[in-house]
């Protein structure tokens, strides 16, 4: 029923704001223009021939997106789930999906500089101009792992006039928030300023039903300081630095008896008696340098950045009240702890040709120096004595990568274009068992070339087609102290799209339609026959079909609507024989959503002064398949967020409803063949919760 009255609710305010429509129909009206820099240039959305769906500043506050979590599920074709510490999630994109311990599917990038490690896909989303997410492989501009796409971020740039903002919130789970930004000239038209930060704090609201405690508790402390010198008219430097720290709840999953059937829909509350927790710190400093030269713009970016995560938590999922011999059969309860610290170095330079060209080109390299060490300790806990190891590894990884990169665009005529890309990647892995120096060090190398070519024809001004063909590449490494190597993973994309703009620029369609093939498609999965250990194999090939379909319409002066489609169906083709998980060829590959919707409507109401904004977002995200064995099934899901707000330039209060339909489902779901220590795991999502927000500008 309460489902039924919101949707009702739902279809009421999509559908009949006539209230304002006779005051909207002039010719002004039309829809925000675009602009992003997907291929490393500034132009127009309608103009790109990538599939890409951009949020500007507008969007983002109207979305009133806080994090990560708040932007990517409305995406078509992108999931996003976050679990089991603080720091992880798992972003998945066109069915090319984040795994446990390995490098991220998708490129992300934050204001030029690419965030090399998966941990930093969390994040909170303050002061943001514009975020931008490439679907399909991008490998030829953004390099190795961008084999499902990227996802670049713009935060706001140093003004030279005074000004800034402020919010403050408070909400369900007795949530605490602050934010905000200041900027200005330090010396005008020389030396700018923008510094920010976010301060976010919560009691949670996913209670454990043993301990009688919230386990999602979340605090996150977040600044960043942002400097650009315009040094000459030719000569700019932008100089960032930022600090992260969360501390949170983690290990939080919910146990359930594997012989009972639809765990992956059941709903069960965390039941464990030790209440995990978990802490990441990230450190990081930027320096992008742009010169503007005659034959064109020379931009070096140097990036440095210092990641530490810990957890500490249940391994045995379960209590001595309901488990007295534990999971194991060993003693009541065991637990885990890890400890991963990585530091990052890159180094990018690129030389790009001026945009006015008829003939236009980028040339550069790349470097990434990573550092990774990981400690996973893991003891059986019996009453009166000593904790008894189970599980102690302790793993050193150095990383280094190099790239050189080329594209070329060529107008061969005032509406069509050619463009040519070219990267090569190489990655050298070496590992070293710190737990045991006698053990041999591990190394290998990991190299790809990723072309890509696409061809746009405009139609007409308002009407552009294009098809791609381009390629991406997720490097091997290694699995966990004595496991085996996992292969690379390889991508071909072949992709048709259409971008159109109608009713005097009111209406903005875009679609496509892809086909891809991966070969030694990654995956994860536990193997206690290893004691537990973390481990990533491959399956040989895997086949990908879909199509997505965005639209936004300006109904009315006051009225806008926006929607997506997304459709995946996934296909194992081959299997290596050798694999000790269940798996069968024709099933749909793991962590695979079939579809996802999303409908938006915004409508604002002038009141004198003031105005009124109700904003409605529902998403529907369709089956979703754990595990290549495809048993293990999520039902659909249906998430309603809603927004009021009033106010004027100055100053807004919103009142808000995330989830308010209550929709429990697993963020994360293992299951008892794939590793799950004895019983089925799953990560439970937040339930409804609600809000206010005040935010001044200045």
């Amino acid at each position: 029923m309460k489902q039924q009255q919101s949707l009702a609710a739902l279809a009421a305010l999509l559908l009949g704001p006539s209230l304002v429509a006779a005051q909207s129909t002039n010719d002004d009206v039309m829809l925000e223009e675009v602009t992003v820099t997907a291929q490393r240039r500034a132009e127009r959305l309608q103009d790109v021939p990538v599939a890409v769906t951009a949020f500007t500043a507008a969007e983002i506050e109207a979305r009133g997106v806080g994090s990560t979590r708040d932007i990517l599920p409305m995406t078509p074709n992108v999931t996003y789930d976050e679990s089991f510490t603080v720091g992880n999630s798992f972003v998945s994109v066109r069915g090319v999906a984040q795994i446990n311990n390995a490098d991220s599917p998708v490129a992300i990038v934050v204001d030029g500089v690419p965030q090399n490690s998966q941990k930093q896909l969390r994040m909170e989303l303050f002061d943001v101009e514009r975020i931008e997410v490439l679907k399909g492989p991008q490998g030829a501009l953004y390099g190795r792992n961008a084999i499902g796409g990227a996802i670049n971020i713009v935060t706001r740039e140093p003004t030279n006039d005074f000004d800034g903002w402020a919010q403050l919130g408070a909400g369900s789970g007795n949530l605490r928030s602050a934010s905000g930004a200041v900027s200005g000239p330090i010396v005008e038209d020389k030396l700018l300023f923008r510094l920010s930060g976010a301060y976010k704090d919560s009691d949670g609201t996913i209670e454990n039903v043993f301990l009688h405690e919230k386990v999602d508790f979340y605090e996150s402390k977040d600044v960043r300081a942002r400097f650009m010198i315009l040094a000459t008219d030719a000569l700019t430097i932008d100089v960032r630095g930022s600090y992260s720290n969360i501390d949170g709840g983690a290990v939080m999953d919910a146990s359930m008896d594997p012989a009972l059937t639809g765990n992956a829909n059941r709903k069960v509350l965390p039941r464990s008696n030790i209440l995990g927790n978990s802490e990441r710190e990230i450190s990081d400093a930027t320096v992008k340098i742009d010169w503007r030269t005659d034959v064109g713009t020379l931009t070096a970016i140097t990036g440095y950045t210092d990641l530490t995560e810990t957890y500490y938590g249940d391994l045995d999922f379960c209590n001595p009240v309901d488990c007295p011999n534990g999971i194991f059969g060993l003693g009541p309860q065991a637990d885990q702890r890890q400890l991963l610290d990585v530091t990052l170095l890159s180094q990018e330079v690129r030389l790009a040709s001026p945009d006015d060209r008829r003939l236009r080109w980028i040339v550069g390299g790349f470097y990434l120096s990573t550092q990774r060490d990981l400690d996973t300790i893991a003891h059986l806990l019996i009453p009166n004595l000593p904790g008894i190891p189970l599980i102690s590894n302790a793993e050193e990884n150095d990383n280094d990568a190099y790239s050189a990169f080329a594209q070329v665009d060529y107008d061969i005529t005032d509406r069509t274009t050619l463009g040519v890309s070219l990267r090569y990647d190489r990655d050298e892995r070496e590992q070293t068992n710190a737990s045991d120096p006698t053990r041999p060090t591990r190394s290998k190398s990991f190299s790809d070339v990723q072309p890509r070519v696409v061809v746009d024809h405009k139609l007409t001004k308002d009407q552009l087609v294009y098809a791609t063909y381009g390629t991406g590449f997720r490097s091997g490494g290694f699995n966990g102290v004595g496991g085996r190597p996992f292969d690379a993973e390889t991508l071909q994309n072949y992709e048709v799209g259409y971008k159109s703009t109608w009713w005097d620029s009111r209406l903005r369609l875009n679609a496509s339609v892809f086909r891809s093939r991966s070969e030694d498609y990654q995956f994860f999965y536990l193997d206690f026959n290893q004691g537990g250990a973390q481990v990533i194999d491959n399956l040989d090939k895997v086949e990908f079909t879909g199509a997505e379909l965005e639209w936004q319409v300006q109904a009315t002066r006051y009225w806008t609507l926006l929607g997506a489609v997304g459709l995946l169906d996934t296909d194992i083709k081959a299997i290596d024989p050798s694999l000790t998980v269940p798996v069968e060829r024709g099933n749909r590959t793991p962590k695979t959503q079939k579809s996802t919707f999303s409908l938006g409507s915004q409508l604002e109401i002038p009141l004198g002064s003031l105005t009124g904004t109700i904003r409605v977002d529902y998403g529907r995200w369709g089956k979703k398949y754990w595990h290549p064995d495809n048993v293990d099934i999520r039902d659909p899901v249906n998430m309603l967020d809603l927004r009021v707000s009033i106010g004027n330039e100055r100053w807004t209060a919103t009142a808000w409803g995330r989830n308010v339909l209550d929709e429990f489902y697993w963020q994360d779901f293992n299951a008892v063949e794939f590793g799950a220590p004895g019983v089925d795991l799953g990560s439970p999502s937040s339930p409804d919760t609600y809000g206010i927000d005040l935010k001044y500008r200045f």
